[in-house]
């Protein structure tokens, strides 16, 4: 396993305990207050945050839902000095809600026509 993905697998266990007491305010503004790199990101470094995200929820004993997983992998993508942005968005008919990254308007991290399934609520 690599750095990257050891530092994904420790957030997604920072970000469990907001998740299970139900505050998602918390996880909100962690990643609304998380600013950006000012250091040029390395080539691939989008591809390689979103694989090591990916890598670290197989070594995680948990299922890894999907705000846990988006926002872990948009603190990585910040810190690493791209402008990735958390969304999420719910659907009427059935009632869901989901969340995943865009960097410059395009999903990252998930299916490319999430927008399309979703109506978009927030995106921070």
């Amino acid at each position: 396993m690599s750095m990257l993905s050891v530092r994904a697998l420790m957030l997604l266990l920072s970000l469990e305990q907001p998740l299970r007491s139900g505050n998602f305010a918390a996880i909100y503004d962690r990643v609304r207050n998380a600013g950006v790199s000012q250091i040029p990101p390395d080539a691939g470094a989008l591809e390689s945050v979103c694989a090591a995200v990916d890598t670290a929820c197989l070594w995680y004993l948990k299922q890894v839902l999907c705000l846990q997983r988006s926002a872990a992998t948009v603190l990585l993508l910040r810190k690493q000095g791209i402008p990735a942005q958390l969304v999420i968005g719910a659907s009427h008919m059935p009632f869901k809600a989901h969340a995943w990254v865009e960097v410059d308007g395009k999903v990252v991290n998930d299916r490319s026509y999430m927008n399309e399934m979703y109506s978009v609520l927030d995106r921070c």
